[in-house]
């Protein structure tokens, strides 16, 4: 348990941050599903335009550090190349 005030403080931090960070990984899992959703439908205008949109949902992740950038890097093009592959 912290004892000290400033390790209460980090504490308090900590848990904020958490909720913060868990709410942009649910955010940002919702938009890949809605990527791989229009894949399997074999839509390739919608899964262009799904992929469109969870681009800059998964950079916005790196710069707020939820995401290593060669994570999201490879996530965006893999889901890229499926897209491609579809039609």
């Amino acid at each position: 348990m912290a004892n000290s005030p400033q390790a209460k403080k980090r504490a308090r931090q900590n848990e904020r941050r958490f909720a913060v960070n868990k709410a942009r990984r649910s955010r940002i899992r919702t938009f890949l599903r809605n990527v791989e959703e229009a894949i399997a439908s074999g839509d390739k205008e919608a899964a262009a335009a799904a992929l469109k949109a969870a681009q800059p949902e998964l950079m916005r992740g790196v710069t707020k550090g939820v995401y290593h950038k060669n994570t999201a890097s490879r996530k965006i093009s893999r889901l890229s190349a499926r897209v491609k592959a579809l039609g």
